[in-house]
């Protein structure tokens, strides 16, 4: 078998007059070899000496893909088999696979082998939304990433959340959007259960006032087609390999801080293609490549309304200084909670927090610090109830002398008495009784008056 460059080889030395017993000696080959090649055998693959095994079935697969495009090899390998098929599972499927026999689903396939076109984005008239998670964040846990961005100018931001639940989702779209510097007229959002009714086109009823507030219209991606949300899918791509996968942040806060100068700077420098500029140079000079802060700068944005007002829930155990974490901040309860779960409450566009027990009973209700600034917000009465406390467990005695001898005192003895019962009594002697003894035993005793014995 002669490859490739061998071929071309013994084509050019056939056209310069050389014979076949000459080429042959050249590249080491049998002159009949090189005649072969010359009439025209393919290089790089080697000529079958034996028919084809599966020439003789191929009409019947055909008809078998015909009826069922998605049958599977092991079946058909079973129904050839009984039809004179003698080899094994790995041949059949190979020689399927060489011979191309299954059909193209266009329905199965999505959109890994359709033909693309780039959809034209007016400014400021779509935004595209969609989550990202990934697992083992740097500060513990899951980290949920809501990602907006717009297609025309291709400048994205972005806001991490504890959860992707819809008040979540509301609070960090009102983010992503004060981060943009406005709204676009049209949200296009993948099938969210939190913004579209699963199994329709319809957007949820609890998420309607939203889109409302905001004056914005909220456009489903069609099923299965995933490149009409192909900027911001782009974008979450370019996150996870430029600013994830880098990431250092100890708290989601400094993963926040981070997130945004990211977007700020590496994501609005990047350069967009020129012909995202409507009027070429006049005088045909090659075209400047604007980038992504230039094109958004100038992009027509709806103006922000106040947040709409969802209420935001989490919870988190009261530690031993009796407060509660929130966002980067620590939130004070009366003394004498530790490690019950309180659950906190905060409404968008409000600058106050609720610390509700768990029996629903709000405790109190605090100024709403700033994001990831680790403040301590305690009230003047916490922190005299728990100073109150804390003084309270002070003493004035002297240390105990852990190397002083204290036996048992009367009431443990006592106390040991009544559980050992009889054997727990404290032995008597009878003297009477032992002077009597003594008598016996030494009959040569004189006297034994006054309880003295002597001999």
């Amino acid at each position: 078998m002669l490859t490739q460059g061998e071929d071309v080889e013994v084509q050019a030395l056939r056209k310069r007059g050389w014979s076949y017993v000459a080429i042959g000696r050249h590249i080491n080959c049998d002159w009949r070899t090189v005649k072969a090649y010359l009439e025209g055998r393919e290089p790089g693959a080697r000529r079958r000496t034996e028919p084809d095994p599966l020439a003789l079935f191929v009409p019947y697969l055909k008809a078998r893909f015909a009826d069922d495009p998605h049958v599977w090899a092991s079946a058909l390998l079973d129904e050839v088999g009984g039809l004179g098929y003698a080899l094994s599972y790995p041949s059949f499927v190979r020689q399927l696979r060489a011979a191309g026999l299954r059909p193209h689903c266009e329905a199965c396939d999505g959109v890994a082998s359709r033909d693309t076109i780039e959809i034209a984005h007016p400014p400021g008239e779509e935004i595209q939304w969609d989550w990202f998670e990934r697992r083992r964040a740097p500060w513990g846990g899951i980290g949920y990433v809501l990602l907006g961005t717009l297609p025309h100018s291709g400048r994205s931001r972005g806001v991490i959340a504890p959860s992707m639940d819809q008040p979540h989702l509301i609070e960090a779209m009102d983010g992503v959007l004060r981060r943009l510097g406005g709204t676009a007229r049209r949200w296009r959002v993948d099938r969210m259960a939190t913004v579209i009714v699963p199994g329709s086109a319809d957007v949820q009823a609890s998420f309607a006032p939203v889109a409302k507030h905001h004056a914005a219209v909220v456009v489903p991606c069609p099923p299965r087609r995933g490149n009409r949300k192909g900027s911001v899918e782009a974008a979450v791509r370019f996150a996870t390999g430029r600013w994830w996968r880098t990431l250092a942040a100890d708290s989601p806060e400094a993963a926040q801080l981070s997130l945004d100068r990211f977007w700020s700077t590496t994501g609005d420098a990047r350069l967009r293609s020129p012909s995202r500029i409507e009027d070429p140079p006049a005088d045909g000079s090659r075209p400047r490549w604007p980038t992504v802060g230039e094109l958004a700068e100038a992009e027509p944005l709806l103006g922000l309304a106040a947040p709409f007002p969802a209420t935001i829930e989490e919870s988190g155990p009261v530690d031993h200084q009796a407060s509660v974490a929130f966002r980067g901040n620590r939130y004070s309860v009366p003394p004498g909670l530790a490690g019950v779960t309180m659950t906190l409450r905060q409404r968008l566009g409000t600058d106050t927090v609720d610390v509700v027990s768990p029996a629903g009973v709000v405790l109190v209700t605090h100024r709403l610090g700033s994001p990831g600034a680790g403040m301590m917000v305690r009230t003047p009465a916490h922190r005299e109830a728990l100073e109150k406390v804390i003084l309270g467990q002070f003493t004035t005695k002297r240390p105990c002398d852990r190397k002083e001898n204290r036996p048992p005192g009367a009431d443990a003895l006592a106390e040991r008495a009544k559980l050992l019962g009889a054997e727990g009594a404290e032995p008597s002697v009878d003297l009477n009784n032992m002077a009597e003894i003594i008598r016996l035993a030494f009959p040569s005793t004189t006297d034994v008056s006054g309880g003295e014995v002597s001999a």
